[in-house]
């Protein structure tokens, strides 16, 4: 039998990927990743040579596309509710890390010059509708 794989989806870093194809495998699509090694080994290079690739079969690709589209992309609380914005309502919100203050700036370079990770990082909520940040209480 000629099995072939179709490209669904890229990511920038495997673990990404990973996560994904941890999904899609245990509704019994059989997944492949390509590139993955190339970009564990340098980062760097990932736009480059078109990011980590997820490929399934061609036969389960419809299947495997419903379950990325139903797999939510914007941020929940700790009850599983979508968090809404509080100025128009729009359940399309993303969490993001922010450097405003001094003490973020600096975590951020000693981070950076030293290879460690953040020290302090204070995130936000942002609005894609609206563009408004705010804070969960």
């Amino acid at each position: 039998m000629n099995e072939t794989f179709k490209t669904i989806a890229k990511f920038q870093y495997s673990s990404e990927a990973q996560i994904i194809k941890g999904r899609l495998e245990a509704d019994g699509i059989q997944v492949y990743l390509s590139d993955n090694l190339t970009i564990d080994t340098d980062p760097l290079i990932s736009n480059a040579i078109g990011g980590v690739k997820l490929k399934v079969l061609t036969i389960q690709s419809e299947e495997a596309e419903n379950i990325l589209k139903s797999i939510q992309k914007y941020s929940i609380d700790d009850e599983g509710q979508m968090i809404e914005c509080p100025k128009c309502n729009s359940k399309s919100v993303a969490l993001f890390s922010t450097i405003k203050d001094i003490k973020s700036f600096f975590a951020f370079l000693f981070g950076f010059l030293f290879g460690s990770l953040p020290l302090h990082t204070k995130y936000k909520y942002k609005c894609e509708s609206c563009n408004i940040e705010f804070d969960i209480k």
